[in-house]
């Protein structure tokens, strides 16, 4: 047993090997003595890697874990291989090389001296187990003049193949040959004798090439014209070449031996957030900071995230971010998504999202697709949290009812809050709707402050309305962003607790809703309003709660009717457009239960249109049809990282986390 096994558990698991894991693990990562002799078994190794990295958390006095409950953990993991470490973290961790890292990106300056010290620090990468990129874009052309001695520059491909030699020499960690990737711009004067670097078999066999392409060139491509060769010690035009035959080069040889490959120069480094820190190797699909993110303690706007670790909910199932949260990516060109549902989301054009790629009546084949690959008619998934529970937050159920009422039907004032009921005869059951409302909404009103003179509701001589006024509510309705003449649903309202989205959805649908249909034709619940983003609004609130809507714009067009002007006469008033909120299959059902109307006599007909249902609706799938991707500006943008589930709610949407963190000079990855 080894130094770094002294306290292995007696009673840890085994590890179950098939005989080619074993000889692997034998010849690559099992620690060996002096003469090559294995000195601890693949159980030992594994616990070693387990106890390095757990001991970490030692370092914190007020820690919630022990080392050993994390070690044992981390053991766990790996010999269930459910995750594995990269291969320099099972070779180096609790030995005294402790370098953990796989890849690194190290600069290659024009002196003899910048190469050399690449050659140096990449050779000590390798001897610890770990892989190096470089760009040979900064070395001068072969054959250009060198001030310092008066001869001849070799060129980059002949420092490429000094960087191979070295890498020949050692190997990683002893265990295994380097693995380098080099890159060269495409306007380089040397770019044709790196596409052909690997016509040869065995060449440069420590290396993977890759052609960095400009959308310049590209363009030429496209419009079959000649791009220019700049030298890159004088940023002079040193010659010209014809770009599809550069291209059509490029991709033969690749078909040949697989390299070289290509990357996407300006696209990588247009929306670098750090210019000044030099050029970076990746970028992150990106999320605005005004998007709604679920989480367990209900939504929340991305820019209220960022650097907080956050338990966020997908597909209601509850998963952790990264300690760092959302973090930003810098300023890009973002696009509004729009579906034919009325769903939308504001986002990068490479943001991938969950694509329903088939569907059929008892399986949906899902794939990954950029934002900007989709066409109409694409199916996006959306989330389904039918199966979460609610959260905690802001504000009751009363309150939330006594809003709905308010936003629908009622008046902000400077000093208070006004709601309005209009009473409504008898319908065929002998219920008067209104009054159940007026019931509901005295109750929820007597669980606030109010004057000891209070007396609720009271009627308005010549109309068929009941008025009631609450100063308390006014001071929430401020609390809540709104304002005299701004009755909308702001991101403070969405941002409080489902006790309250039920009951602000309930007391707007009693004051704009409807129950429409019949079993032969549909039944559904229906919410119209002039104001458009409202109902946007509302729509993602239901979606929280697992009822799925469409919104129909335009359902009745910008007008004049004859209504009544508070006199007892009648007059022409303008009236803006009418839009539609629709909820409908089976949604139906979970709004009765979840929402619900208090109006009885809309609430009566519902369950009676439910109880008469012999067959239940369809199933919601809870896909929506991509309508179209605009242009929507330049802003700031921001991702996240979702261990073990790589996704989270954006609006509704089923959308992916960062891939790929940026890489600049000297900075490394750690993948496992």
């Amino acid at each position: 047993m080894n130094k770094y096994c002294l306290d292995m558990p007696a009673d840890l698991a085994p590890v179950e090997l098939n005989p080619n894991a074993e000889v692997v693990l034998g010849k690559r990562y099992q620690r060996k003595g002096l003469d090559g002799e294995v000195l601890e078994s693949p159980q030992e190794m594994f616990w070693r890697v387990a106890t390095s990295i757990a001991e970490q958390e030692g370092q914190y006095e007020h820690s919630s874990h022990s080392v050993e409950e994390l070690s044992r953990e981390f053991y766990d993991l790996m010999t269930t291989y459910r995750f594995l470490p990269n291969s320099p973290t099972l070779m180096n961790a609790g030995t005294e090389i402790g370098q953990l890292a796989a890849c690194f990106v190290l600069p290659v300056g024009d002196s003899m001296e910048e190469i050399f010290d690449a050659v140096k620090n990449a050779a000590l990468i390798h001897k610890s187990g770990g892989g190096t990129g470089f760009s040979f874009s900064r070395l001068r052309p072969k054959d250009s003049r060198v001030g310092s001695t008066g001869g001849v520059a070799s060129g980059p491909l002949s420092f490429l193949r000094i960087f191979n030699t070295a890498t020949e020499q050692v190997k990683q960690g002893g265990t295994r040959r380097g693995a380098n990737m080099g890159i060269l711009r495409v306007d380089h004067p040397d770019i044709l004798t790196f596409i052909r670097a690997k016509e040869r078999d065995g060449e440069l066999n420590n290396f993977n090439l890759s052609v960095a392409l400009t959308e310049k060139f590209m363009q030429a491509v496209e419009k079959d014209e000649e791009y220019p060769l700049v030298a890159p010690h004088t940023g002079q035009e040193v010659g010209r070449l014809k770009a599809a035959e550069v291209f059509n080069l490029l991709v033969r040889k690749a078909w040949e031996s697989g390299d070289p490959g290509i990357i996407f120069l300006d696209r990588i480094n247009r929306d670098n957030p750090t210019p000044d820190q030099g050029e970076i190797e990746s970028t992150n699909p990106c999320v605005t900071g005004d998007t709604f993110v679920m989480t367990v303690q209900g939504p929340r706007q991305v820019h209220e995230l960022v650097g907080r670790q956050t338990e966020v909910l997908v597909n209601g199932k509850k998963y952790v971010t990264g300690p760092e949260g959302f973090f930003a990516t810098g300023k890009k060109q973002v696009y509004r998504l729009r579906t034919k549902e009325g769903h939308e989301l504001r986002l990068t054009g490479d943001h991938k999202v969950l694509r329903a790629a088939s569907v059929t009546r008892n399986r949906v084949v899902e794939e990954w697709t950029a934002a900007e690959d989709l066409c109409p008619g694409d199916r996006i998934v959306l989330h389904n949290h039918r199966e979460f529970e609610g959260w905690e937050g802001a504000h009751t159920e009363s309150e939330g009812y006594l809003i709905g009422l308010l936003v629908g039907d009622g008046t902000l004032k400077e000093d208070k809050a006004v709601l309005s009921v209009w009473k409504q005869a008898a319908n065929g059951d002998g219920y008067f709707g209104s009054e159940s409302v007026m019931e509901r909404a005295l109750v929820c009103a007597r669980t606030l402050p109010h004057r000891s003179d209070f007396q609720g509701w009271h009627s308005i001589v010549d109309r068929n309305e009941y008025r009631m006024s609450l100063g308390s509510l006014k001071k929430i309705a401020l609390e809540l962003g709104m304002r005299p003449g701004k009755k909308i649903v702001t991101p403070e309202l969405e941002n409080c607790s489902s006790a309250f989205y039920r009951g602000f959805l309930s007391g707007l649908f009693d004051a704009d809703g409807s129950v429409q249909g019949n079993q032969g034709k549909g039944v559904s619940v229906r919410l119209s309003q002039s104001d458009l983003p409202l109902l946007k609004a509302v729509q993602r609130m239901l979606l929280r709660l697992g009822i799925v809507s469409t919104v129909y714009k335009e359902r009745r067009e910008a007008g004049e009717v004859f209504l009544p002007d508070g006199q007892g006469n009648m007059r022409l008033y303008p009236t803006k457009a009418q839009h539609e909120l629709v909820i409908s299959k089976n949604n139906i059902f979970l709004f009765s239960k979840r929402v619900g109307f208090q109006d009885q006599a809309k609430q009566n007909r519902l369950a009676a249109l439910l109880d008469g249902y012999v067959r239940t609706p369809n199933r919601e799938r809870f896909l929506a049809a991509f309508e179209g991707l605009e242009p929507d500006g330049d802003e700031n943008v921001f991702d996240v990282q979702v261990p073990g589930v790589n996704a989270f709610d954006a609006n509704g949407f089923y959308v992916h986390n960062c891939g790929e963190q940026p890489l600049l000079p000297y900075e490394a990855c750690n993948l496992g």
